[in-house]
């Protein structure tokens, strides 16, 4: 194990030992159907606290080689379906998360060259004996696959940090944008690309640099739109086991409804409106788990990051926003484009 080669399954085991815990593994099963296939570049978009980290630290201990997650899985949701460990420990996870890698004291350029130094050190570590050139960081992972015969799955946590933190950066953003399409788009060495961030993924000039992932956000969650956040069933379950009154939660956390994927064998229902099982009601993970784990209802979400984050962005009125977070505070009403 290493730190960012194959780092293992304790963090996901913390998560599954926890006070209250919700099985997600279910969501493994679509992530299994876009291994190695066209639809392999996954980008999760949704607010702090959401669970995006505990996913990822989830798919880090299902497909790490050496991650010994058997016993971890078997008895889960996904170990109750058939073919379930399909993928388990069959390659070699890169898991990086860019906050430990990009900071105020150093540029998008320095840290880009420590990322890419970290992982071929790494790699040089596991696989000693393969010639590569340490200046050419994308012909040596082909190196290294080619001696290894494992194709990486890549996780990217907070993804977006660069964009977070070097907000006046423009042309380093950019180069950032072009390193991470250089390294996973179209390379054999990929089996599965997934990334994690509260941004959507930035657009410059006329393209994406990161166009070919499918981005799986709050807006349209698709096919991972139970794994967003707790479903009204889950949440039931929890209240029945810790002895809190499900219509009280409801009534405080029940914040976000979102439109699940339609299976192609009720599509015919939907078009004729009589099918409408696609439509979710999701609660916030945080708020829910303190409530459990409390007792107490109460507003758990301010906790997850300071006023000053948010008026930073109500200060750059971008498309008039402090106008229009003005209007709604007096009591006004807007229509929001949220797809843009």
């Amino acid at each position: 194990m290493g730190i960012y080669l194959n780092p293992g399954k304790e963090a996901y085991a913390e998560a599954v030992n926890s006070p209250v815990f919700v099985d997600k593994t279910e969501m493994i099963l679509y992530i299994n159907s876009v291994v190695k296939t066209e639809q392999k570049y996954v980008c999760v978009s949704r607010p702090r606290r959401f669970g995006k980290s505990m996913a990822a630290n989830m798919l880090c201990a299902y497909y790490g080689t050496c991650a010994d997650s058997y016993s971890l899985f078997e008895k889960t949701k996904l170990g109750l379906t058939e073919n379930w460990d399909q993928y388990l420990e069959k390659f070699n996870v890169l898991f990086l998360t860019m906050t430990d890698f990009f900071n105020d004291h150093m540029s998008i350029a320095e840290s880009l060259d420590r990322l890419k130094k970290r992982i071929l050190d790494e790699l040089d570590e596991a696989y000693p004996g393969v010639r590569y050139d340490q200046s050419d960081f994308l012909f040596s992972m082909g190196k290294f696959y080619q001696h290894s015969l494992k194709q990486f799955v890549i996780i990217i946590d907070e993804w977006d940090v660069v964009f977070r933190e070097k907000k006046e950066d423009k042309e380093g953003q950019k180069n950032y944008l072009d390193f991470l399409r250089d390294w996973l788009k179209n390379k054999p060495y990929v089996a599965l690309a997934y990334m994690t961030g509260i941004l959507p993924i930035r657009k410059y000039g006329k393209h994406s640099a990161l166009n070919m992932f499918d981005e799986y956000s709050m807006i349209q969650p698709m096919q991972l739109a139970r794994f967003t956040g707790f479903t009204e069933e889950e949440v039931q379950d929890l209240c029945n086991q810790y002895q809190m009154d499900y219509q009280d939660i409801k009534n405080w956390y029940d914040g976000y409804q979102l439109s699940d994927w339609i299976p192609v064998e009720k599509r015919g229902l939907y078009r004729e409106r009589m099918y409408s099982e696609h439509s979710l009601s999701v609660y916030s993970p945080l708020s829910v788990v303190n409530a459990m784990r409390n007792g107490i209802i109460r507003n758990y979400w301010n906790k997850t990051e300071t006023y000053e984050a948010l008026a930073e962005f109500i200060r750059m009125d971008f498309d008039g926003l402090k106008e229009s977070v003005a209007l709604l505070m007096d009591g006004g009403r807007l229509k929001v484009d949220t797809s843009s």
